[in-house]
Order: C-alpha cells, then sequence, then structure tokens
C-alpha cells in the first residue's frame, strides 16, 4: 500500500513539474522537449435570435381589406417577404427603415398568407409562416353618383350654379361612416352641407349658389369601410364636374315675368303664366293643386317635346273642367318631379298678364325656345311669390331651405 503511494504521488509531481515547463519562456521543441499550445479564448457570443413581427397578427380574422401587411424584422434582416391569397399575390416593397409594406388593397373573405425569410447576424436564415383572414361582409354598397333622381352625373360635364353633389349608396348606411369616406374639393374653396334625402341617398351644397367656373372634385373612400351593421362599401368611388356660367331665372307671380340672369347681369326678360292657383282632388283620391311651387328650383332635363294631360296627374273624366287630353308640348325644361315645366304655350294667351297655367311656367314659342337652348342642367329657376313652398323632396328643392336648416 505505501509503495502504491508513493507511485501515485510521484505521477502527480511529474504533471506539475510538466506544467511548471509549459509557463516558462518559449522555447523551441527538440527531442526530449515537451510541446505545448496555449489554448485561445472563445469571446464570439452566439447569434440573438431575430424578433419577427407581422401586422395583421397571425390567426387574425376579420381584418379590413384595406389593412397593410406590415413585417418587421429586429436583431436581424428581412431576406424576402411573400404575401399570397391562392395564386394571388400581393405587392411590396421594403421600406427606409427595413421594414416591408404592402401596397395593393386585400380582397374581402380571403385567407392570406404570409411567408418571411430573415437572416441574423451570423448569415443564418429562417423562414417564419403566418396567415389570417380578410372580413367577410354579408353585404356591399356600391356607389353611384347622380345629377338627379332622373339622370346620373357625368364625369368631366359642365353643370349649373345650382347642382348639388349627390351620391347614392346602392344599400341602407351608417350616415355617420358614410359622410367620414366622403371628400369633396372644390376650387375656389367653399364650406358645405350635407343633407340626407333616404337612408342611401346624400346631398352636399355650400351656402351660396356655385360660382361659375367652379371646380369640384369628389372622392368616396368606402372599400373595407364598415358602412353598416354588417354593411361594407364595395368599392371607392370618385367624380368631378365643373360649373358653367351661373344662371339665374326669376319668375315672378305677381309681376308674370320671367328674368334672367347670367353672372349678375341680366340678359333676357320673358312675359310668362304662371299656376292658376286652387286645388282639386283627383280621381283616386289625390289632392291637386295648381299653384307653382315658389322657391329656388332646379334644372332636371330638357325634352324638345312632352306629352301633357290632365290624366299625367289624377284628372280623368273629360267632363271635368280641369281635364285636357294628352297634348305634345314643346320645348319643354323640367323644374320639379311633380311636373312643373318652363314650356311653350302657344295657346295661352295671356302671357305677362294672368296666371292661367295648371302650374307650369308657361312661355312664348319664342322664349320657350331659348330657354330649351341655352339653359343646362343645374341652372337655378326661382319662383317668387307662390304662397306654396317647393319641397326639399321635389326634385331639387335644396336651396329652397336655409343653410343653417340645412342637413348637417
Amino acid at each position: 500500500m505505501i509503495q502504491r503511494r508513493n507511485v501515485i504521488i510521484g505521477a502527480l509531481g511529474m504533471a506539475a513539474a510538466a506544467a511548471t515547463a509549459g509557463c516558462s519562456a518559449h522555447r523551441t521543441a527538440g527531442r526530449g522537449a515537451a510541446n505545448w499550445v496555449e489554448p485561445v479564448a472563445n469571446t464570439e457570443k452566439p447569434a440573438t435570435p431575430v424578433r419577427l413581427t407581422v401586422t395583421p397578427a397571425g390567426g387574425a380574422t376579420g381584418v379590413a381589406p384595406v389593412t397593410p401587411v406590415v413585417v418587421t424584422a429586429e436583431g436581424g434582416t428581412l431576406q424576402s417577404v411573400t404575401v399570397t391569397a391562392g395564386k394571388t399575390k400581393v405587392g411590396g416593397a421594403v421600406q427606409s427603415d427595413g421594414s416591408w409594406r404592402s401596397d395593393d388593397d386585400l380582397d374581402y373573405d380571403k385567407t392570406y398568407k404570409v411567408v418571411a425569410t430573415t437572416a441574423d447576424a451570423t448569415g443564418t436564415t429562417n423562414e417564419h409562416t403566418s396567415t389570417f383572414k380578410t372580413v367577410a361582409p354579408q353585404s356591399l354598397a356600391r356607389i353611384t353618383f347622380q345629377a338627379n333622381g332622373m339622370s346620373a352625373l357625368k364625369t368631366g360635364h359642365t353643370y349649373g350654379a345650382g347642382q348639388p353633389v349627390i351620391i347614392a349608396f346602392s344599400r341602407a348606411v351608417n350616415k355617420a361612416a358614410a359622410e367620414k369616406a366622403i371628400e369633396i374639393t372644390t376650387s375656389p374653396a367653399v364650406e358645405g352641407k350635407f343633407h340626407w334625402a333616404s337612408d342611401s341617398t346624400v346631398h352636399w351644397r355650400p351656402e351660396k349658389y356655385w360660382t361659375s367656373g367652379t371646380k369640384i372634385e369628389v372622392s368616396v373612400k368606402a372599400f373595407g369601410v364598415k358602412l353598416g351593421k354588417e354593411v361594407y362599401g364595395a368599392k371607392n368611388a370618385s367624380t368631378h364636374f365643373q360649373i358653367g356660367r351661373q344662371l339665374v331665372a326669376v319668375s315672378d307671380y305677381k309681376k308674370h315675368v320671367t328674368k334672367v340672369y347670367i353672372d349678375g347681369k341680366l340678359v333676357r326678360t320673358m312675359n310668362c303664366s304662371l299656376g292658376k292657383g286652387g286645388t282639386t282632388t283627383g280621381a283616386k283620391g289625390e289632392h291637386i293643386s295648381y299653384w307653382t311651387t315658389g322657391g329656388p328650383h332646379v334644372v332636371l332635363s330638357k325634352e324638345r317635346v312632352h306629352s301633357m294631360s290632365s290624366e299625367s296627374y289624377g284628372i280623368t273624366d273629360p267632363k271635368d273642367p280641369n281635364y285636357y287630353a294628352p297634348e305634345d308640348v314643346e320645348y319643354c325644361t323640367r323644374i320639379s318631379d311633380t311636373g312643373e315645366f318652363m314650356h311653350a304655350a302657344p295657346w295661352n294667351h295671356s302671357l305677362g298678364r294672368a296666371n292661367l297655367s295648371h302650374g307650369c311656367i308657361n312661355l312664348s314659342v319664342a322664349d320657350a325656345k331659348w330657354v330649351y337652348e341655352n339653359f343646362m342642367v343645374g341652372d337655378i329657376v326661382d319662383v317668387r311669390n307662390s304662397p306654396r313652398p317647393v319641397q326639399i323632396g321635389n326634385g331639387l328643392g335644396d336651396w329652397a331651405v336655409p343653410y343653417r336648416k340645412y342637413g348637417r
């Protein structure tokens, strides 16, 4: 036992001696010399894992299709990003801060797959995948622009100084949400108000008639916007139009005269005959008034010839003193939905002297032809001194309502 202990201690001593020799001054290894390589400490730190952030988050549902897809990498760099829904690829680009951002809108009711490749500080790459789903609306509201209830607004067309902006949605919408999506720009700039003619149609007008040459641009950014409980905007829509000369015609009930002003200057004076007044009841119980409605009207359309008869508003009995058979009337300029026109009335021999019409503004053939040829949709016809005011929903009675009471 004692001998064994001595052997072990001797061996340890030799090892200690060798270690001491290795710590001495460097010398060239030779015969019998010990070879020693000093270990080098590993100073490299392990690469920090890349932290990837994807918006919308993986597993998200009900995402609005206007939501941009944004991918950022912290602690590394983005090598590539692809966003797809089936075979459809969403466009996008790397931004100045190194993030990736989509530049295309998404679609409704689609599942999108985001695949991002990142590289850490050592160059090691990893692929990350996530999915999300866009909202699936129960119904979509489409947008059209109207000149009035009878005709569409023509983009780039010229209209009269009373033409309001009219936006029609194909479904009832939340009014506040819809207004927020609407942007109206005018040159020169003016403020205006919204008036909802129904739950799906909104008008917008300034305080005063448009000045000549005004340009109006309308944009409705409705795509992806929740416009009602389960209603979303189908697409964005836009239009633009301009105002021509400012034409205002004033028909005076008491003076039996219509004067036409263009940009404030009187250009024509015409003898006329307005509604004879009084009321009656139609064949189906309709309330019929023979007063021409008072206040500012807006020209809705023009017809070279229009067939008129008392049957159109409820008088069908030929024995009724108010009955008259269908007749083709020339040079008709419509100013209301209820059948009020400025038109030629060669049978009326009281122009400029008495009001004998059934509610229209009777003119001579020459004057009615001039109106037909010179007036445009959107021009103003203001009937003064009538005891029966035009209602806002009768054609475009928007200007008959004081601005302080007009809409919101």
